[in-house]
């Protein structure tokens, strides 16, 4: 069960992606924690609901896409579900921070969240290509690492 097919625009997988890295961002920038918590409840129902009906790809595909319909890519659900869960994992972390811990390092925690959500974005290393990299696909350079303390610890 490691590779279940899903298609959907490569538009609406952009949006979501960049989407949830500017969340993060503006709410770095102006200090909005909810942001967060919007960002949560995002990775959340699309774990749920899975990729193909998740909030941001069902937004773009009802709107941009009507407009100006971009070309079809088939990706991971499974990996794409791990990467929702992750992010949610993620989010929830820095919510908790953010409400309950001091304000530098929640700030600094979202900050990372942040920057890797960014790194995902731009189709570096993510929680997707972790994914693929622990099922025996290609490995980013954190999928390596990781790869082998999993072997290791086996």
């Amino acid at each position: 069960m490691a590779f279940k097919l899903a298609n959907i625009s490569k538009g609406s997988f952009t949006f979501c992606r960049a989407a949830i890295a500017a969340l993060i961002w503006l709410s770095i920038i102006f200090q909005i924690r909810w942001l967060i918590i919007a960002v949560f409840f995002i990775m959340l129902l699309s774990a749920i609901f899975k990729v193909e009906k998740a909030p941001l790809i069902l937004l773009y595909k009802y709107t941009i896409d009507k407009i100006k319909p971009s070309e079809k890519v088939i990706v991971n659900e499974n990996g794409i579900y791990f990467s929702h869960i992750v992010g949610a994992i993620f989010s929830l972390i820095c919510i908790g921070l953010l409400y309950f811990a001091n304000p530098v390092a929640a700030w600094l925690v979202t900050a990372l969240f942040a920057i890797l959500q960014t790194s995902a974005a731009c189709g570096f290393c993510s929680a997707l290509k972790l994914y693929t990299c622990m099922t025996g696909g290609n490995c980013c350079r954190f999928g390596r690492f990781a790869k082998k303390v999993r072997d290791k610890n086996a």
